[in-house]
Formats: C-alpha cells, sequence, structure tokens
C-alpha cells in the first residue's frame, strides 16, 4: 500500500534529495523551480552514484550541497550502497526523493521505505514503453504522440503510482534523438510541477492511483495528425 505525505495544515517546505548519474538536465529545472519563493520544497542534496556526473557541476554553481558515493566499489552488493545511501540521507533529514537520471536499481526494501517519497520520471506515457530505449519502442510501434511521466517509485520498474504527465507529438520522420529532444522538454516543466503537488501535500492515494487535488486541468485535445 502507498501511503500519502499529505496533511491538512500548513506544510512547510520538504527537504528534498536528487539523485543523479550524470549530466542532471532534469535535476537542474528542480532546483530552479525550488528556488522561486513559494515553492514548497527546498533541494538540500544533489547526491552522484559516480563522481564524474556533470550535474554535480551544475548544482555545485547554484550552491547547493553535493555529496558522490561511488557505487561501482559496491559491485553487486546493492543494500550495502543504500545503507551509506540512507546514513546520508538521515543525517540530512530528507523527505523526498527525486530521481534525476539515477542509472542504479534498487532493492525492495530501500523503495518500501521510501514507499510515497520517491518520485522519477520517464520519458514515455507510461505504462507504454517502459525499460530502455522508451523513445525507439515509441517509434517502432508507430505511435502518434509520446511524452514524459512522473511517477512514485515501487518495486517494479516504471510501474508505480503516476502523478502528472505530458505528451508531444511524434513526426513520421523523428528519429530517436529528435524524439527525446521534445520530449526533454517536457520533462523539464512537468518534473517540477509534479514535485510541488506532492510537496505541497496535494496529491492523495486511491488504491494504487494517485490521485490530485489540483484544478488547474488543460482539457485541450492533442490531435496527431491534426
Amino acid at each position: 500500500m502507498v501511503t500519502s505525505i499529505c496533511r491538512g495544515d500548513a506544510v512547510s517546505k520538504r527537504r528534498v534529495a536528487i539523485l543523479i548519474s550524470g549530466r542532471g538536465s532534469n535535476m537542474a529545472a528542480l532546483i530552479e523551480a525550488a528556488a522561486e519563493d513559494g515553492f514548497p520544497a527546498e533541494i538540500a542534496v544533489v547526491i552522484s552514484n559516480t563522481a564524474s556526473a556533470g550535474g554535480l557541476a551544475i548544482a555545485q554553481r547554484s550552491g547547493i550541497d553535493t555529496l558522490v558515493i561511488e557505487s561501482k566499489p559496491f559491485g553487486k552488493d546493492r543494500a550495502g550502497f543504500e545503507a551509506v545511501l540512507q546514513a546520508a540521507l538521515d543525517e540530512r533529514n530528507i523527505e523526498l526523493i527525486c530521481l534525476g537520471g539515477f542509472m542504479r536499481l534498487f532493492t525492495a526494501d530501500f523503495v518500501n521505505h521510501w514507499n510515497g517519497r520517491m518520485l522519477n520520471i520517464h520519458p514515455s506515457l507510461l505504462p507504454s514503453f517502459p525499460g530502455l530505449d522508451p523513445h525507439g519502442q515509441a517509434l517502432r510501434a508507430g505511435v502518434k504522440i509520446s511524452g514524459a511521466t512522473v511517477h512514485f517509485v515501487i518495486a517494479e520498474t516504471d510501474a508505480g503510482p503516476i502523478v502528472m504527465q505530458g505528451a508531444v507529438p511524434v513526426h513520421d520522420d523523428d528519429t530517436a534523438d529528435a524524439l527525446a529532444a521534445r520530449v526533454l522538454a517536457v520533462e523539464h516543466r512537468i518534473y517540477p510541477k509534479a514535485l510541488q503537488l506532492v510537496a505541497s501535500g496535494r496529491t492523495r492515494f486511491e488504491g494504487d492511483l494517485c490521485k490530485s487535488t489540483s484544478n488547474a486541468v488543460n482539457d485541450q485535445a492533442l490531435i496527431v495528425p491534426e
């Protein structure tokens, strides 16, 4: 059962850790959004499992605390890596985790510990095209619309309750790279908005589904080809 962090009273800023492995473009979008007045979350730390992650420099330039916990020395010992990671999160009183291109699988124990408190973004309209090469999957399937999904993390890959989605058209002459670029722009828009919803307590769970109390719904249809 997924549990919510919703509260009926005033909500203070939630302390967020962003986990990255690479360039951190979604991380940068989250940092930028969190710097705005009234945003209900603060980025307390950016943690990478590789010292070469380009996103670390971006976070540091933004004045965000960074930490490297190399996963390679742990090999297949995922629990050992997670114990060190969890200690770092506890030390900083982290309440929410956002995964931003974090290329390491978690154990079920770690996922369950953060149940309802860990978000991920995937570049497809889940449940379609989970896992690797979602843009290639979309092009091979011949879909006319693709997009991105922010969801809560569960033990099953790319299968948690959906918080927010954004859609883009798929062009007949698209390559995987061209589609990826179009979807990435949507990712940068919806991830901060999804974190804002969750951190402000405006999400609730009905069974395995995530519902939002936000009334801001765009009813305009995206039809491709028009």
